[in-house]
């Protein structure tokens, strides 16, 4: 069986992955920047495990032999389901597995937007400078006595609210409605937004769910509040924030996605002392690859012995 891992792989993947050819599997790791070779490899293809790319229609209809797009991760905003379905192709994501990884990220953006890292770093690193400015004394904070509010109450943050509550938070959280089985208070998003010293983002991006952070609800968040995402970037109206952290009315911002990726060189966002950014990467850890890859080749098995799939959302 013919399967594409599209994504870069280092030397410890690599090796996980040809060790696969004993079990009659051929791995092909393509680059999501090669497209050349992408297209040049897809027409012998039986199994796609995508990460983060957009896949297209033309992508899938040069497929003729594709039997499953097996996600690698949650969000499959970045396929074409319409496509996938008019091939009768299965697509499958594996919630779960990196939901570890991206709660403790999630965390690490807090903690660095609050303790102003980033610009800490670039200072001694680029000027030798030792000391914090003075004039940041009273705006670098600690989480506990703080309000956070949690968008969505999925697998992450079920992992991250205990966390956030045992370091002295306050944890709330809006969605679709109240879960009975979750022990912190449900706001409306209006409530949130006026209450939360830290927004933090953990929904899918759906037709419904894209600016879900506007220019208004921007407004309506608390002065001097934080925003964490590590969902999706089209959650959040860029120009909103960009104007609301240039301008002071939020303290700053912790970004694992953006709205186009990868994010443009020189972007507004990159020369902003108050934002942590990362090339989002909150999913990626040796252990989050380690569960996907047990998920994936399970799926594969089912696939090659005709059983149901594992998590098939189109």
């Amino acid at each position: 069986m013919n399967i594409i891992f599209h994504y870069d792989a280092g030397p410890w993947l690599e090796g996980q992955l040809q060790a696969l050819a004993a079990d009659g599997l051929a791995v092909s790791v393509c680059t999501e920047a090669d497209e050349a070779r992408f297209l040049a490899l897809l027409p012998e293809t039986d199994v796609l495990w995508h990460v983060l790319k957009p896949l297209h229609a033309d992508h899938i209809h040069a497929a003729p032999r594709l039997r499953l797009i097996q996600k690698i991760g949650v969000g499959v905003n970045t396929i074409d389901l319409a496509a996938a379905r008019a091939r009768g192709i299965p697509v499958c994501n594996m919630p779960g597995t990196n939901s570890r990884a991206v709660a403790e990220m999630t965390l690490g953006l807090m903690l660095a937007v609050l303790r102003k890292l980033g610009a800490l770093d670039r200072q001694l690193r680029n000027s030798g400078q030792w000391r914090s400015p003075p004039a940041w004394q009273g705006d670098l904070g600690e989480l506990c006595g703080r309000t956070v509010g949690l968008v969505g109450f999925g697998a992450v943050p079920r992992i991250l609210a205990p966390i956030l509550a045992a370091m002295g938070a306050e944890v709330v959280y809006t969605g679709q409605g109240a879960k009975p089985d979750v022990p912190y208070a449900y706001l409306s998003k209006k409530e949130l937004l006026a209450n939360a010293d830290i927004v933090s983002l953990h929904i899918p991006e759906t037709d419904q769910t894209r600016h879900w952070l506007d220019s208004d609800a921007m407004a309506a968040m608390k002065p001097g509040a934080v925003l964490i995402n590590t969902a999706r970037g089209g959650l959040v109206e860029e120009s909103a924030l960009l104007d609301a952290l240039q301008g002071g009315h939020l303290a700053g911002a912790g970004l694992d996605v953006f709205a186009a990726e990868p994010l443009a060189a020189g972007h507004a966002l990159l020369v902003l002392d108050n934002v942590i950014t990362a090339p989002h990467v909150a999913w990626l850890t040796r252990e989050t690859l380690e569960r996907s890859l047990a998920f994936a080749l399970e799926n594969v098995r089912r696939l090659e012995s005709g059983e149901p799939l594992q998590n098939q959302v189109a």
